[in-house]
């Protein structure tokens, strides 16, 4: 990985911190290759709309993620415009695929389409 530019390290510091969360670097490593929305993730994780909406939050304010609405629903993806952006792939790229997770969401029924 070649860096062209210098991070500032107080930011890679909070973006660190940001991705130490399981659920946050899950979602991350997910939003490389999927655009998902809140319902999506409230199934994977097993886990309540707020809190699923307090982890994406956190990631849009570090504009790490962005969102897209689609009707009454919202669908983020990964800020490929982000100067974090290399960084924060240079760092997916040592983690397992995640797409599993949404592969089971529809073995399940549970997809959802938001359309």
């Amino acid at each position: 990985m070649e860096v062209t530019s210098t991070l500032d390290i107080q930011k890679v510091s909070q973006i660190l911190k940001l991705l130490g969360d399981k659920t946050r670097l899950t979602m991350m490593k997910m939003l490389e290759t999927n655009d998902c929305c809140v319902c999506e993730f409230t199934a994977i994780f097993k886990t309540s709309q707020p809190a699923i909406s307090q982890h994406l939050r956190k990631l849009r304010d570090a504009e790490l993620v962005k969102e897209k609405r689609k009707g009454q629903w919202i669908f983020y993806s990964m800020n490929k415009e982000s100067e974090y952006y290399p960084f924060i792939k240079g760092l997916l790229e040592y983690l397992p695929a995640q797409d599993n997770l949404l592969t089971e969401l529809e073995t399940q029924g549970l997809r959802i389409t938001c359309e």
